[in-house]
């Protein structure tokens, strides 16, 4: 082993080795032990949120999160798959409800997206294409209503499992005090 990395989890690693696997994500490669904070290669694009009246199914009387996400065409950079490879722009919307835990979730989505976590370029499987803007391991709420296989609501683990899910991707709770909620 040349040059030799121990990780605060105990494992060792030649220090080119994990400075390669840290480019992608910033945990130990063996146990998966967070090292840091993890970023990801989400191309350049804006989120913006709102507050609308209407009720989401399962969510009576509190109105429902707006959130907006835009991106620009542009060329993958060396952090995508196929650099200089050009990539199409959209806009998606997604919905929360208004409520305490809605605005806790929308919270902890303003720290993915500061740490370019939310979208990656890759494959997308809808659309049957490579170099295109896709989701990034974190499920959004695309639709009002249609339940959990039209990506809507009622969902009643939906915020549960979006949590988990930002959880896996490094963002927690504490990262809400350090980094407060506004994009």
């Amino acid at each position: 082993m040349t040059d030799p990395v121990k990780l605060k989890c105990g494992h060792q690693f030649c220090k080119q080795c994990v400075d390669k696997s840290f480019k992608i994500k910033a945990v130990c490669p063996v146990c998966k032990m967070k090292c840091g904070v993890i970023t990801g290669n989400m191309p350049p694009g804006t989120m913006r949120d709102r507050v609308d009246y209407f009720d989401l199914h399962g969510y009576k009387g509190c109105g429902t999160i707006v959130i907006t996400y835009d991106f620009n065409g542009g060329h993958q950079t060396e952090e995508h798959p196929d650099p200089g490879q050009w990539y199409r722009g959209f806009t998606r919307t997604a919905y929360l409800p208004n409520n305490a835990e809605g605005q806790k979730v929308l919270s902890l989505l303003k720290v993915a997206w500061k740490r370019r976590l939310t979208f990656t370029i890759g494959r997308s499987v809808t659309m049957g294409r490579d170099s295109c803007i896709t989701w990034n391991e974190i499920h959004h709420k695309t639709n009002t209503s249609g339940g959990p296989t039209n990506h809507g609501y009622p969902d009643p683990d939906y915020l549960r499992r979006v949590q988990e899910e930002l959880a896996d991707q490094g963002v927690t709770e504490e990262d809400l005090g350090a980094t407060g909620s506004s994009v």
